[in-house]
């Protein structure tokens, strides 16, 4: 269990840098940023926020070690397709193994939901992508979990994402 404490950070580092903006807020399930805003499903009171740069958003749970992230992305990126933008998130992750890929739909778009077992830095995790592309923008969530626990907090992770829907920006 130690060891999945170090899990977080390393993961959460790994995610593509967004930059630090001064106009970054995130009130009643809002996340906004200059060029973005989206909302997200409510989370159960296990989930803490933890606040890195590296991620929109980011929630840990200390007594099993689960994560979870949202990230967006809205200039200079390529147009690559969704298995392709899945594959960077894996980045930093050895012995991967692909468990289920399928296509569902999420905010009116298509999205692929990827479920893979890999290991980060040594320690073997289950790991669950969905990356849709939206107005310009590409969202990516993702969801860390101590292999053999990857039901256990499974619904905070389809919360989020079920409550996900990118809004205009002006």
């Amino acid at each position: 269990m130690g060891a999945l404490r170090h899990v977080l950070p390393l993961l959460l580092l790994l995610a593509p840098a967004v930059g630090c903006h001064r106009r970054v807020r995130f009130e009643d399930q809002v996340f906004s940023k200059p060029g973005v805003r989206y909302r997200v499903g409510e989370l159960p009171s296990v989930w803490e926020r933890v606040r890195l740069s590296h991620n929109d958003l980011a929630w840990y749970t200390e007594e099993t070690g689960h994560a979870l992230s949202v990230n967006s992305t809205c200039r200079k990126h390529e147009d690559a397709p969704l298995d392709v933008l899945t594959r960077h998130l894996l980045m930093g992750f050895t012995e991967r193994l692909e468990v289920e890929q399928q296509k569902v739909v999420v905010d009116e778009r298509e999205a692929l939901r990827s479920r893979y077992r890999a290991k980060l830095d040594g320690v073997p995790v289950e790991l669950l992508f969905l990356v849709l592309k939206k107005d310009a923008c590409i969202y990516d969530f993702t969801y860390v979990a101590p292999l053999g626990r990857f039901e256990e907090r499974l619904p905070g992770f389809e919360s989020l994402v079920r409550g996900f829907h990118a809004e205009s920006v002006s």
